[in-house]
Parts: structure tokens; sequence; C-alpha cells
């Protein structure tokens, strides 16, 4: 892990933006910029859903831009640049959160279809070889592509909050059930292994199925109206209140001193 860090931080960090002035940064309203896929994005997968990113605006006293576009993942943020479109507008100050894993999923391989999204198995630097819109193409890990964004994020003085993904309908099959995917670990290692001074890991995942188990099952149910992943704007909503809950249990917490509204006093007891 120490030499995939070590490659990424030289590697991604490659553009030079120019500096601005001392005396602005230390006026300028700090931004939160969110990079994630349909469950964080405007408009959520469109058919009535809504990503939770929509309503983090109003639990912050300052400006969220969601950056999130659905159908996307770790891999597919990155090669599609938009990891680098938020690097290249960043000051010192703003705070980004990352969340991806509901698309990251899939296999590769010589007879297998490569949709573009699905990362390289592992979480270290681990490398896969595919056959993508014509051409040969390198495959990372779901851990190497959050790091490098990270890391240039860091590098332009931001704070990153690493953020687990959302969890499917807890209820689907009638009894509360909730069990994290495997790129939940992947994103408390990634967080794991960042600067704890500039970042933060939020079990968003773990604090959504919480809140959600004390709304109930008809509740619930009303949230996933057109599958088991995206939910209605009453969901997004749940869902941005559960991930300011993590963010106010953190012992960092990067944005608690931001947060306003309600969702200063949201039920329910921090988790381990």
């Amino acid at each position: 892990m120490i030499a995939l860090l070590s490659f990424i931080s030289s590697a991604f960090i490659s553009s030079v933006v120019a500096a601005p002035s001392a005396d602005y940064v230390s006026h300028r309203q700090s931004t939160v910029w969110l990079a994630g896929d349909s469950t964080m994005a405007e408009g959520g997968t469109g058919n009535g859903t809504q990503g939770w990113g929509h309503y983090l605006q109003y639990s912050l006293s300052i400006p969220v831009i969601n950056n999130a576009i659905a159908g996307t993942s770790a891999r597919s943020f990155t090669t599609g640049g938009h990891f680098a479109n938020i690097t290249s507008r960043l000051l010192p100050g703003d705070i980004v959160i990352i969340e991806f894993g509901h698309n990251d999923g899939g296999s590769l391989g010589p007879n297998i279809t490569d949709n573009g999204r699905s990362d390289c198995p592992g979480e270290g630097d681990q490398t896969c070889t595919s056959f993508y819109n014509g051409s040969v193409v390198t495959v990372h890990t779901f851990n190497y592509y959050l790091l490098a964004a990270a890391h240039s994020y860091i590098a332009k003085g931001a704070d990153v909050i690493i953020s687990s993904q959302t969890p499917t309908n807890p209820f689907e099959f009638g009894n509360f059930s909730y069990g994290p995917s495997r790129f939940t670990p992947y994103a408390a290692d990634v967080a794991g292994n960042l600067s704890s001074k500039m970042s933060e890991y939020v079990d968003h995942g773990a604090y959504e199925a919480d809140y959600f188990r004390r709304l109930g099952p008809v509740t619930v149910d009303e949230f996933f109206f057109l599958d088991h992943t995206h939910t209605s704007p009453e969901g997004a909503d749940a869902a941005s209140m559960a991930f300011v809950k993590g963010v106010k249990c953190n012992w960092r917490g990067i944005l608690s001193e931001f947060v306003v509204n309600k969702t200063k006093e949201i039920e329910g007891s921090c988790l381990d």
C-alpha cells in the first residue's frame, strides 16, 4: 500500500494552478463538493427518484456543489475526468465528499464485455487488463481510484470525507436486514490511508440503515418505490440526515461546525 500511495501522489497530481491570495482564502466561505453516483446525484436516476446530495445543502451553512453523476463508478468518474474537474476548481479550505460502490462491482476478463465501470478486484495496487471501447485498457482497484482523487484534493488544501455507499432497501424481504457491501471496508481502508488531519470516514451506509430501521418497513418501502437502490425525494432527505448524523458523530467532524436547522439534533445514537 505504501508503494501505491507514493505512486498515486506523484502520478495523479499533475496540474499546476495559480494559488489564490492568502487574504482571499482567509475570507471566503468553504465550499462542499460532492462526487458520487445516482444515489447522491441531483435528480437521482430519473423517474421521480432523488439523490441524497440534493438535500445536504439544507443542513449546512456553506455552499454545496453536487457533481455526482448517475451511473458512474470510482473508475468511470476517474476516466471521465470528473474527479479532475473538481480538482481544478478547488480552493484551500473546501471539503469534498466521495461516495461510490453501487456501480463498482462486476467482472473483468477476456470473455466478459467491459461496461467501463467495474473495478479490478482487490484493495491495493492490483491491476487488470481489459478490452473497452476498442482498446486494451489497464483497470485499477476501487481503492486506487479513490486514493488518487483524495490525494489530489488534499494537495489543493481541501479536506476529504470518504463515505460508504448507501444501503439497498433493508426491508426488501420483510424483516430488517443490513449487510455492507465489500466496498464499505474498502472505503474505510482508503480513509485510513489518508492524512488524519485532512480526512475522515463516515459510514453512511450504517447510519442510513439504522435510521431506516427506526422508521420501519411501511415508510421505508415507500422510499424504494422504483427498485431496491434508488429512493424517492423523501427517502433521499432521510439519507441526507443519516449522513449528517454520521458527520456529527465523527471524532473529527469536518462538517460539524457548519450543520444547521433540524439536522443539528437527529434522533439515534452514534454507532461504533
